[in-house]
């Protein structure tokens, strides 16, 4: 338009997955060959240290190395044991690994719908319980815990398990108590693009009950206890050695990363938070009892698909997480629920650049195309 100075273009990719390696080069090529001269590859000394750390990060007594996020809400099910026929109630607005763990353990999923944090609605929770009803799995999505003072007293007053599925909340906090700690297990990620981020696939089992500690670290080693001896069947998925040597580095300066990421999602929240046309996560300072890292930054908008073609042409990478599918909507999965909050999200869900690789520069050029779009 006439009149009005537009930004030169820029290439703001979603996530720059090279970043990951080469803004550390020397640092991880040093551990590289640490390691590798140690020949210390599998369950040694430094995954001991990353497990210690990590425990003591959080505030929960016990740490287990995992392969994946999903195997470690796997064993967290199968510690707790899970029959067939009981149900577990999670919220739909979540990955497939979420239900997947529940259905994998023996029991089944029941999806509910979200909550206005875009989290599981504690309403619905209590209205799915029933007499098949065992256990709660909330996930602690984007970087935000939900109200998990509440979920444990529903918990409580119902004898119901909980396993936190924290897989992209690690550091986030509820009432000053890290997520991932509040009920009888978690699981956290360490794939590339979290927030603690791996050079793989990667993740950890978080507990602060003896018994499901020493039955997760036996499903994660072939059966085997912490002293080697074979208590029961049990599967490979144990974290790499190199792996946590790796995420044990990148720990020590963690909290500078989520404060990054604050400060970015603060851009954000000061540049779009006028425009009726978008519903924003809650900002950084939205509420004292919830600290939130901001493992990405969705939001919902009006003319969604436009909106992501528009960024696209002005060189921003978008993402509709899931393939802009909830559980519940994958039909072969056979769920038969309708959840229209959870679906009305869906079709307006959008996830803006959020990770420590984006610039200030670009965060407002991101704000400036997506302001040029419903304003000129």
């Amino acid at each position: 338009m006439l009149g009005v100075d537009m930004p030169a273009k820029m290439n703001v990719p979603f996530f720059n997955y090279p970043r990951v390696y080469t803004d550390e080069r020397d640092q991880l090529l040093k551990i590289f060959d640490e390691v590798g001269q140690r020949g210390a590859f599998i369950l040694q000394q430094d995954l001991r240290d990353f497990e210690t750390a990590l425990a003591q990060y959080t505030g929960s007594k016990h740490a287990i190395g995992v392969g994946n996020a999903t195997d470690g809400l796997e064993f967290g099910w199968m510690s707790i044991g899970l029959r067939p026929g009981d149900e577990v109630i999670f919220c739909s607005h979540t990955m497939l690994a979420t239900a997947a763990a529940i259905k994998t353990a023996g029991g089944t999923p029941i999806p509910v719908e979200l909550a206005d944090d875009n989290l599981i609605d504690l309403d619905a929770v209590e209205d799915a319980i029933n007499p098949r009803t065992v256990g709660i799995m909330p996930t602690q999505l984007n970087g935000r815990t939900c109200d998990m003072e509440r979920l444990m007293n529903i918990a409580q007053r119902h004898r119901l398990f909980v396993v936190e599925d924290a897989a992209q909340a690690l550091g986030s906090r509820f009432k000053g108590k890290h997520a991932g700690t509040f009920g009888h297990a978690s699981a956290i990620s360490f794939f590339p693009a979290k927030v603690l981020g791996s050079l793989g696939d990667g993740g950890a089992v978080l507990t602060n009950d003896a018994g499901i500690f020493d039955r997760s670290f036996q499903l994660h080693d072939h059966g085997r206890d912490v002293e080697g001896e074979v208590r029961s069947w049990g599967r490979n998925s144990r974290l790499d050695n190199l792996q946590a040597a790796i995420l044990h580095f990148r720990l020590k300066s963690y909290d500078q990363v989520i404060t990054r990421r604050r400060a970015v999602a603060a851009i954000y929240q000061a540049r779009l938070g006028d425009l009726e046309e978008l519903q924003l996560p809650p900002a950084p300072d939205a509420n004292p009892d919830h600290f939130d890292v901001y493992q990405n930054y969705e939001l919902q908008a009006d003319r969604r698909d436009e909106l992501k073609e528009h960024l696209k042409a002005n060189g921003i990478g978008t993402l509709v997480q899931w393939g802009g599918k909830a559980v519940h909507q994958w039909e072969r999965l056979g769920f038969l629920v309708k959840l229209p909050k959870v679906e009305r999200f869906f079709r307006r869900c959008i996830m803006l650049p959020m990770n420590m690789f984006v610039s200030n520069e670009e965060v407002h050029y991101v704000c400036d195309q997506v302001r040029s779009f419903y304003r000129t």
